[in-house]
């Protein structure tokens, strides 16, 4: 079974479209305690440390008695838009969203997304945890955007998504439209690669 360790409701639907049997658990993790300069990386700290919550929390969740789950999966991922060498993240608010899309019309920028995947087994009757394999990956997907007219960028920014998004746009919602082309992985920008996924879960027999 494959524990997803966020809230994030893109997240959600790629999995459920791919018949990928899950379930869902927000960690809380307060991510301004992460620090990096690189933006890469960052995005990997922020995946490792979301799974790494939900592994801690286990015992509490006691996925043993309520699930009847010994072995389990947890993936971790977090996405961080770069665009000129800066990390971005959700737009405080639509002056700040409109002004960023101003500079981003008929650009690119790319959205690396942070994958971590711990291999578990609970043992001795769910009271010990073992890790018995660990995955890391940042993987990068680069976005060119179309060229768009300043009504078009107000509009987008009164529908308040790009408040509510990475970067400040949805590959799957209303910015959809915006987005020209994607030199890389397609369900990356909405926040997991599902190739990676199913890779890694093969690799150790387990079919996605």
């Amino acid at each position: 079974m494959l524990i997803l360790a966020s809230t994030s409701i893109s997240r959600k639907n790629l999995l459920k479209n791919s018949d990928i049997k899950f379930i869902q658990l927000s960690s809380f993790f307060d991510e301004s305690l992460v620090i990096e300069k690189n933006i890469k990386d960052l995005a990997l700290r922020l995946s490792f440390s979301k799974a790494e919550v939900i592994k801690n929390k286990i015992k509490e969740i006691n996925l043993n008695e309520n699930l009847k789950l010994t072995s389990f999966e947890i993936l971790g991922c977090d996405s961080v838009f770069e665009f000129q060498g800066k990390a971005l993240g959700k737009p405080k608010d639509k002056e700040v969203a409109y002004q960023r899309w101003l500079e981003m019309s008929a650009s690119y920028g790319s959205l690396h997304t942070g994958h971590t995947l711990l291999f578990c087994e609970l043992i001795k009757d769910g009271k010990k945890l073992i890790l018995k394999k660990e995955v890391k990956k940042t993987i990068s997907s680069k976005i060119f955007f179309s060229k768009l007219q300043n009504e078009e960028i107000a509009k987008y920014v009164d529908s308040l998504e790009p408040l509510n998004c990475a970067g400040g746009f949805a590959l799957e919602g209303k910015g959809g439209k915006f987005i020209e082309k994607i030199d890389g992985c397609f369900s990356n920008v909405m926040g997991l690669s599902l190739p990676w996924l199913r890779k890694e879960l093969l690799e150790e027999g387990i079919m996605a």
